[in-house]
């Protein structure tokens, strides 16, 4: 039963259980934050319900909000002179109105407020009828079995159809008019572009979008976006256990390649694939219902590809509606999907204007053209950001791009024997646009040292090495700024050349023999065989290049589209990076983002609030300087919020270690980690610790490379021998795919070890920090009792795209006097962030225990220890000797073990 707790201001938040004080602050800071319609950044430690405080006091403010706007509703129909509610806007009362300008006459004036207030209540009456049949829609949905009859009823409607169009098109056929159009073959003018008539903006068709009418408008909601579908699904849980799972209209969004229900299209793999199987089978669909009945050539080429029997608009809305009637988790969305044949990717989209709460990827919410596609509308919104510690890295990330050399070649050669295959047929602004395509790749090849006519893998680059250039100057010296890419990004969008090019490879593997051509395209023929897998052998390429050109394979121009449009940012806001690397194949262009604010900008204009949440915040000036600040937040509306943990102050213990068992000073910097006395004295150390840790012990590592060098020299001193003494060792796994089982594995062995006694205590696990176990992985209880951070992760300082992210910090961000330069402290943040994510993997809940011990005497400095968690910062002890640091980790651990 749901406790609800009065906070101050008279407002009441339900709750699944008591809360903790801290969760009652955050819930009422964070009530204020939406009222006000500020930006908060919210920091509250793993393992003190975050999710069920912003999912309280979130939907205990929107609960309010409607209600306020359902009562203006009311009291404008009652009261003449009422103010306009709109929708997605604050209800309160507007202010009266004031007499006309100009001296008009009472009678003018009288009348034009009548007529506004007619208006005005009109409206009204109409948002509320909107209202009232959505509510018993959804009401119909929830207490009948409307759903699973009519998919039923609609599968066997559809099978007897496909059976009888099967017979009609048949008869078809066998009779006259069914002569192909010359030089093509059944199917193959889906192939080639429309007339491209004009550069101005035109609505793409769309048969969601052009037939479908909800009358609906967006209702207030809360869009909450998250890093990863298993952190969208466990929140999506947390919804369904508080007070609010049964009143709240939910929708989970996500990509085809995680929603789609038609096997024939998922079975692609790829989620470029799966996206162009899906737009091309639709447009098949909307054409056959528009193409007129005596065309007879084109009903025979639209038999080349079926439409999804998914995409259905009725059993697509049915779905919708079962969506928004309960709380479901993608899975349950896949498997309704499944069940009433229809489209859970649609589906949900469609849901969103009714929505109360969407739940959605970084990529959907933070990529305008991802944003725009799927329907998402910001304006008067809330936006929650949670796990946001890398938010700048992850739109950074999400707006950087980059091409391989052979990415280009194939792009290339592919759109070169396009435009010769159909060359005759198509107008002349696309053959302006393709040629101008082939320029660009043309160039972009010849700016890394290479020849388009020639194989990339066997081509070898006379100069090598890293070139880091603005966008106007790479453009310069790619002797492409003649060309306007705005123009060329536009072409992209509005003629699909791109899909329609993947459809061309897909259908005949990218290699063809034109009759006349033969002979012109016998090398690049050659050429593109060579780039083929099954056709004939060609030279090794890299594992990852291997791995990513299986997906890339079928249209490298998508990638490369992405790369162009990059280079419309401004030039300040973005650099290229030239990577030479032997060979044309292995080397590479770059863009890289300096600015992410200017992506940001746009969530903090248009929303009514913007709440940035995480376990590990610190340091929060990045998040005020490098980001809110240039997208144009004003100081005043950014709130900070930080809360203690749950654990009492004894159930932690955090160290900081200057020197190791022979008094060997502990600083791992790149000069001094790898020394033989170094690694000696860290291994003795964790022989020290495993002593006197019952349980499991987490040790971080700063990268892989360093792991390997210890673990090589530990191997051959026997130090890992003597580790195994007292726990079994487990090793990161190298595969995401095994790191379950790891885990599982070391789950186990603890759990034995505490149950049957003897020599062996528990388990040690090596780890790296921002690998595959420092973020979003349980240590709870006996699984880390202890956490060792060996040295401090600072990322590599010689790397070309950090040093100009820091020296456009420099330019850009005002320093004050005696404060460290803006780039020097985005090495010292990128580092601490890293440190708090790994350190926050062991105290997981109320009465969890665990010790954290940081090797490294830099860990002393104020600018670091400022940038620690303030419920690790205020209870972090310095050690400068070995013996007292072992002294009062031997004492923890004896008095919890020996209390629990």
């Amino acid at each position: 039963m749901a406790d609800k707790t009065q906070e101050d201001g008279g407002v009441s938040f339900p709750f699944p259980f008591p809360p903790y004080s801290i969760q009652k602050d955050f819930m009422a800071e964070l009530y204020q934050v939406l009222e006000a319609g500020k930006i908060g950044i919210f920091e509250s430690p793993t393992g003190t319900g975050k999710s069920l405080s912003l999912i309280c006091g979130a939907l205990t403010w929107l609960r309010d909000f409607e209600q306020r706007k359902q009562q203006e509703e009311a009291r404008c129909l009652l009261e003449p002179g009422a103010g306009p509610v709109p929708e997605g806007q604050d209800p309160r009362p507007a202010a009266p109105s004031t007499s006309s300008p100009g001296g008009e006459p009472d009678w003018v004036t009288q009348f034009v407020q009548r007529k506004e207030e007619r208006d005005l209540a009109e409206r009204v009456r109409e948002e509320q009828l909107r209202r009232r049949k959505r509510e018993e829609r959804l009401q119909q949905t929830r207490h009948s079995a409307q759903l699973k009859h009519t998919a039923r009823r609609r599968r066997q409607e559809e099978e007897e159809t496909e059976a009888l169009l099967r017979l009609s098109r048949e008869v078809l056929s066998e009779g006259p008019g069914t002569e192909q159009l010359e030089q093509l073959e059944p199917g193959e003018e889906e192939l080639v572009l429309a007339e491209y008539a004009s550069d101005e903006e035109r609505r793409a068709a769309s048969r969601v979008d052009e037939e479908e009418d909800l009358e609906e408008e967006h209702v207030m909601k809360i869009y909450y976006c998250s890093r990863t579908h298993s952190q969208l699904a466990q929140f999506v849980q947390e919804v369904r256990k508080s007070p609010f799972s049964k009143e709240t209209r939910l929708v989970t969004l996500a990509s085809r390649q995680t929603l789609c229900v038609n096997e024939e299209v998922r079975s692609l793999g790829s989620v470029q694939l799966i996206n162009d199987r899906c737009v091309e089978m639709q447009r098949h669909q909307y054409e056959s219902k528009h193409r007129a009945e005596a065309d007879m050539p084109k009903r025979r080429r639209q038999e080349s590809l079926a439409a999804c029997p998914f995409y259905n608009l009725e059993q697509t809305q049915l779905l919708r509606d079962e969506i928004l009637v309960e709380v479901k988790d993608m899975e349950q969305l896949v498997a309704l999907g499944r069940e009433a044949r229809g489209c859970p990717y649609y589906g949900s989209r469609l849901a969103i204007p009714a929505a109360q709460l969407v739940v959605l990827p970084y990529p959907m919410l933070l990529h305008t053209a991802t944003r725009q596609a799927a329907g998402i509308r910001l304006q008067g919104q809330v936006v929650i950001i949670d796990e946001a510690h890398n938010l700048i890295d992850a739109i950074t990330g999400i707006h950087s791009t980059e091409v391989s050399g052979s990415q280009l070649c194939q792009a290339h050669s592919q759109l070169l024997q396009y435009m010769e295959r159909y060359r005759k047929r198509l107008k002349a602004k696309n053959l302006m646009y393709i040629k101008q395509i082939l320029y660009l790749l043309e160039k972009f090849v010849a700016v890394l040292g290479g020849n388009i006519k020639q194989n990339p893998n066997t081509q070898s680059l006379s100069q090598t090495g890293t070139e880091l250039k603005t966008i106007n100057d790479f453009l310069f010296q790619s002797q492409v700024d003649n060309i306007n890419l705005f123009k060329i990004q536009r072409y992209f969008e509005k003629s699909k050349v791109s899909r329609k090019l993947c459809g061309f490879t897909e259908r005949y593997g990218a290699v063809l023999p034109p009759p006349r051509e033969q002979s012109r395209l016998s090398g690049l023929q050659h050429f593109l065989q060579s780039l083929q897998p099954g056709v004939t052998e060609a030279p090794a390429a890299p594992l990852e290049e291997a791995e990513v050109g299986a997906v890339r394979a079928a249209s490298p121009l998508m990638h490369i589209e992405g790369f162009l449009a990059a280079l419309t940012t401004a030039s300040q806001d973005g650099r290229v990076i030239l990577s030479r690397q032997g060979s044309l194949s292995q080397s590479s262009l770059k863009f890289l983002l300096l600015n992410p604010a200017v992506h940001f900008a746009q969530v903090v204009k248009e929303c009514r609030a913007v709440v940035i949440a995480g376990g590990t915040m610190q340091p929060v000036s990045a998040f005020r300087e490098q980001l809110l600040a240039h997208a144009g937040a004003e100081v005043e509306r950014v709130v900070e919020f930080s809360c203690g943990h749950v654990i009492p102050p004894e159930n932690i213990l955090p160290l900081v270690l200057c020197s190791g068992p022979t008094s060997q000073r502990l600083e791992f910097t790149y000069e001094r980690r790898e020394l033989s006395a170094m690694v000696d004295e860290t291994g003795r150390i964790l022989c020290n610790l495993c002593n006197v840790v019952p349980g499991g012990l987490v040790c971080f590592f700063p990268s892989y490379e360093y792991q390997r060098q210890v673990l090589a020299h530990w191997d051959k001193s026997g130090l890992l021998a003597r580790l195994a003494v007292r726990k079994k060792i487990f090793q990161e796994p190298k595969k995401a795919s095994q790191v379950e089982q790891v885990l599982a594995a070391y789950s186990r062995c603890i759990k034995s070890c505490i149950q049957v006694g003897g020599p062996v205590t528990g388990a040690l696990l090596l780890s790296v920090v921002g690998g595959k176990m420092s973020e979003g992985i349980n240590f709870s209880d006996d699984l880390g009792r202890c956490v060792v951070m060996v040295g401090m992760p600072y990322p590599n300082i010689r790397s070309p795209e950090l040093q100009e992210q820091m020296a456009y910090l420099d330019q850009r961000l005002p320093r004050s006097p005696g404060q460290v330069p803006p780039g020097k402290a985005l090495v010292e943040n990128l580092c601490m962030r890293a440190v708090n994510q790994s350190i926050g993997r062991a105290i997981r809940h109320q009465r969890d225990f665990a010790s954290i011990v940081l090797l490294d005497q830099r860990y002393t400095r104020p600018s670091v220890l400022a940038k620690l968690p303030a419920w690790i910062r205020d209870r972090v002890e310095v050690k400068a000797t070995f013996g007292a640091a072992f002294a009062a980790l031997r004492k923890f651990h004896r008095e919890k073990v020996g209390s629990s």
